[in-house]
């Protein structure tokens, strides 16, 4: 019998090397989902992660926020890109670029990030060195619909860390880095399956999952 699921279509949009990337294509490939990474997309030309994402066989584009006199124009061009895969949920993973109010509408409910501390805290920048400078005594990343508001949207879920004495923003970034890879993944993993979606208030509603957080120890 000939499975008649749906594919679930991924646009995933990256700077760098793309670690969150690589985690999410290689997590779909060994488990199975019913979902294809239609296109990685870079605005830096010489993103390590499009090299990457091209010996995997995926299809790639760059498109340099340098070529456009505006932020407007890139993400004009940028939507447009994304649009001719035609997918159902577009993922920044790593994708430095704070993007227009228009292009966050247009994928409302589809556009997803992963941010470096436990939001509402830490927006921004430098997300590890706020979090020592603060004294908090937990750090972690946050999977969050996007909204116009900068690191600010309903929160698919949450990794959490112990802040130890010893830490240096570096050490908590290297931390905070290997557990976004089990939080980004489990929380693509859900919206492939249908378990997580934005309703029309803009809350998340969620099927068949107890918790959203994920907990490390040091």
């Amino acid at each position: 019998m000939t499975d008649l699921t749906p594919l679930c279509r991924l646009v995933i949009l990256i700077s760098g090397r793309g670690s969150n990337m690589q985690a999410i294509v290689s997590m779909i490939e060994e488990q199975g989902l019913p979902a294809q990474v239609c296109a990685v997309i870079s605005n830096q030309i010489d993103a390590e992660g499009v090299n990457w994402a091209k010996e995997r066989g995926l299809t790639t584009a760059c498109i340099s926020h340098r070529d456009f006199a505006t932020r407007a124009d890139f993400d004009q061009a940028l939507l447009q890109e994304i649009d001719n895969y035609q997918p159902d949920y577009v993922l920044l993973a790593g994708f430095m670029r704070v993007l227009s109010p228009f292009f966050v509408e247009h994928y409302h409910g589809r556009l997803i990030n992963i941010h470096p501390s436990l939001l509402p805290s830490f927006p921004g920048l430098r997300t590890h060195e706020q979090a020592l400078q603060a004294g908090v005594q937990c750090h972690g990343s946050t999977v969050h619909f996007v909204t116009p508001v900068l690191d600010h949207g309903p929160i698919v879920a949450q990794s959490i860390i112990p802040v130890l004495a010893s830490d240096t923003p570096e050490s908590l970034s290297e931390r905070v880095l290997a557990t976004e890879h089990v939080v980004y993944t489990a929380a693509v993993r859900w919206l492939i399956q249908g378990q997580v979606h934005l309703d029309a208030q803009g809350k998340v509603q969620v099927k068949d999952l107890e918790q959203r957080s994920f907990y490390f120890h040091a």
